[in-house]
C-alpha cells in the first residue's frame, strides 16, 4: 500500500507541472518571436529546436513535486550495528543533597545532569543506584533511556529508610552491577554526590582501589559549594518550613568536600567533575568517548520504506535528457561544474601571533591572542593560545584564567591541551611556593588525570602524572596512596550473572506509581521516628 507524508503536496502536483509547461510554452514562442526578428531561417531553426522541451519540464516538476510529498511502500529490514558502553550512574539522595547552593538544590541539579548524560549516551547500557545511607539498585544495565529518566526524575530522600552517605557501599554494590557484564566494553561507574560521606575514609578508599583492580573506571561529579548552606525543609506545597537541625537543636550546615572526592579519585584512578563546571554531563560524554565498547547488533523491521528517491530521480533524468538535447550554454555550464578544478581555493592567512612566537617574542605573541579572545575571535584555539602563552612568560593570571576557560571546551583536542597545560603550571607553581605545595600537586595531578582520560596513551602527561606523585609527600592516617595497585584481585574471580533485561517506558511508570501516598507517608514517619532515635545517640543522618 502506498501512502504519503504529505498527500496536499501530492494533490498540487498536476497544477505544478501544468503552470511550468505554460512558462515553459511561453518561453519558447518568446523566443520563437525575437528569432524571427532577425531571419526567417532563423526562426526556422528555433522552431525545430526544443519542440518538446516544455514536456520535459513539466514531467521534471511534476516527479519532484511527488517526491516532496514523500511517497512510501513496502518492508525493510535494518541490522543496525552500534558499540555500547556499560556505565552506571549512582546518584546521592542523602539530604545533604536537598543544600541550595546551586540551582535549583544540588539533588536537583545532579538529576538535571543525569537526565543529560542519559540522553547523550542513548546507545549505551545503563544502570541506575540510589544511594544515603545504604546503597539501592533503581534498574540494571538497559537500553531504555526514557524509563531511567522517570526513575531519576522520581528520587527523593524520603524514598529510603536510613539516612546519612554511605559511599563504600554504593562503590561496592555499583562494583557488582557493572561486573554482571561478560562483554569486552569498558565499566564505567558516574558518582553524583557532594562527598558528605558518613563512613570513615580509609574504608572508602580501600573499597576504591578494589574498583580500580577491578578494571572500572571511576568518574566522581561533585555537586554544592565549598561554603557551608544551611538544609531547607519544605512542606508538600514546596514552602519552607524551616532548616533540619541536630540533636543539640543547631542548624546543620553542610558543605562540598573537595578533598574526600579527590582522594577517592586517587585511590580509583579516576577523575572529578568540578562542581563549577557549567555542563557537567558534557564533561562526562567526552571523557568516555575515549572508552572502549562492544559491538551489538539489532534486526529491526520498518514498513513504509521512503521511496521519494525514485520519483527525484526520474526529474533528475528528465532534466538531463533536456540539457543533452539542447544546443546552448546549459551543456557548457554542466561541464564546467563537472571539470572545473578548484584552483581558486584561499590560500591560509599566517596568524601574526604564530609569527611572533616563531620569532621567540612570546609577549608580543600573549599580546596578539588576548586580543583575538577580547574581540570573540578564534574561540576557544585564542583562549588557549593566550593561556599558552601566558604561561611562556610566567604570567600566572593570565595563563590560569584562559587555560580554565580552554579546559570547558568540546573539543577533546583543545581541552587536553588545556589541561595538559594547567597541571605543567600548578606544577611549575608547587616548586615555587612551599606554603601551597600540597595544594598545588595536588590541582596538578588531578589536571594530569584529566589529560589521560582524554588521552590514555600520552607520554608526555604519564610522565608528568608520575613526577607530581613523586613529589606529592606520603599522607598519613589513612589516606589515599598513589602507588599502582597489584593486578591481582584479592575478592577472587566475579561470578556470572545472567544478562539484564530492559525495562520499557510503561514498567517504568509501573515502578514509580506503585509508591503510593500511603506508603510514602508511612516511610515518612519511619524517617521522622529514626530521625529522633538519631538525634538521641548522636548519628549523622544528612
Amino acid at each position: 500500500m502506498i501512502t504519503f507524508d504529505a498527500p496536499l503536496v501530492l494533490y498540487s502536483a498536476p497544477l505544478a507541472a501544468l503552470l511550468v509547461g505554460l512558462l515553459a510554452l511561453w518561453a519558447r514562442r518568446s523566443r520563437v518571436g525575437h528569432a524571427s526578428r532577425w531571419s526567417e531561417e532563423l526562426a526556422s531553426v528555433s522552431r525545430r529546436a526544443g519542440r518538446w522541451g516544455w514536456a520535459g519540464l513539466a514531467g521534471a516538476a511534476l516527479a519532484a513535486t511527488v517526491a516532496l510529498s514523500g511517497p512510501r511502500w513496502g518492508h525493510r529490514v535494518v541490522t543496525a550495528e552500534s558499540k555500547a558502553l556499560n556505565l552506571v550512574i549512582a546518584l546521592d539522595i542523602s539530604r545533604s543533597m536537598l543544600a541550595e547552593d546551586a540551582t535549583p538544590s544540588r539533588l536537583g541539579r545532579a538529576q538535571r545532569e543525569s537526565r543529560r548524560l542519559i540522553q547523550d549516551l542513548a546507545s549505551d547500557r545503563i544502570g541506575l543506584v540510589a544511594f544515603a545511607g545504604q546503597s539501592y539498585i533503581m534498574s540494571p544495565l538497559t537500553v531504555d533511556g526514557s524509563a531511567l529518566q522517570l526513575l531519576v526524575d522520581g528520587l527523593d530522600p524520603d524514598i529510603v529508610s536510613s539516612g546519612g552517605t554511605a559511599l563504600a557501599r554504593v562503590l561496592k554494590q555499583g562494583t557488582e552491577l557493572l561486573l554482571g557484564e561478560t562483554d569486552v566494553a569498558d565499566r564505567v561507574l558516574v558518582l553524583f554526590t557532594d562527598g558528605e560521606a558518613q563512613d570513615s575514609l580509609p574504608e572508602v578508599l580501600a573499597q576504591a582501589e578494589r574498583l580500580e583492580r577491578a578494571g572500572v573506571r571511576l568518574i566522581i561529579v561533585a555537586e554544592g559549594g565549598r561554603e557551608p548552606a544551611p538544609i531547607p525543609l519544605r512542606g508538600p506545597d514546596g514552602r519552607v518550613l524551616g532548616e533540619q537541625r541536630d540533636g543539640n537543636g543547631e542548624v546543620i550546615r553542610t558543605a562540598r568536600q573537595d578533598a574526600v572526592l579527590t582522594a577517592i579519585a586517587d585511590a580509583a584512578q579516576g577523575a572529578v567533575i568540578s562542581a563549577d563546571l557549567r555542563d557537567q554531563a558534557g564533561a562526562v560524554r567526552e571523557l568516555v568517548l575515549a572508552y572502549k565498547r562492544s559491538p551489538q547488533a539489532t534486526a529491526l523491521t520498518s514498513s513504509g520504506v521512503p521511496r521519494a528517491w525514485i520519483p527525484l530521480l526520474i526529474g533528475v533524468v528528465l532534466l538531463l535528457g533536456h540539457a543533452v538535447t539542447r544546443r546552448t550554454a546549459a551543456l557548457a555550464v554542466l561541464f564546467l561544474a563537472l571539470v572545473a578544478p578548484g584552483e581558486a581555493a584561499a590560500q591560509g592567512i599566517p596568524h601574526p601571533g604564530d609569527e611572533r612566537w616563531r620569532r621567540g617574542d612570546f609577549r608580543g605573541a600573549a599580546a596578539k591572542y588576548i586580543a583575538d579572545v577580547k574581540s570573540g575571535v578564534g574561540g576557544d584555539t585564542a583562549l588557549l593560545a593566550a593561556g599558552t602563552a601566558g604561561l611562556a612568560i610566567n604570567d600566572t593570571t593570565l595563563a590560569i584564567a584562559a587555560l580554565s576557560r580552554a579546559a570547558e571546551s568540546v573539543d577533546p583536542e583543545v581541552r587536553f591541551r588545556a589541561v595538559y597545560n594547567l597541571g605543567l603550571l600548578h606544577l611549575r607553581q608547587a616548586a615555587a611556593d612551599s606554603g601551597s605545595r600540597d595544594r598545588l600537586l595536588a590541582e596538578a595531578r588531578r589536571r594530569y588525570r584529566e589529560a589521560l582520560l582524554l588521552k590514555p596513551g600520552d607520554a608526555a602527561a604519564k610522565w608528568n602524572l608520575e613526577l607530581t606523585i613523586k613529589r606529592t609527600p606520603p599522607q598519613s592516617g589513612g589516606g589515599a596512596s598513589d602507588a599502582p595497585a597489584p593486578n591481582a584481585n584479592a575478592g577472587g574471580e566475579p561470578k556470572e550473572r545472567p544478562q539484564p533485561q530492559s525495562l520499557t517506558a510503561a514498567q517504568a511508570e509501573q515502578i514509580l506509581n506503585s509508591i503510593s501516598e500511603d506508603e510514602r507517608k508511612t516511610r515518612q514517619d519511619m524517617n521522622r521516628r529514626m530521625a529522633q532515635a538519631r538525634q538521641v545517640t548522636g548519628d549523622r543522618d544528612w
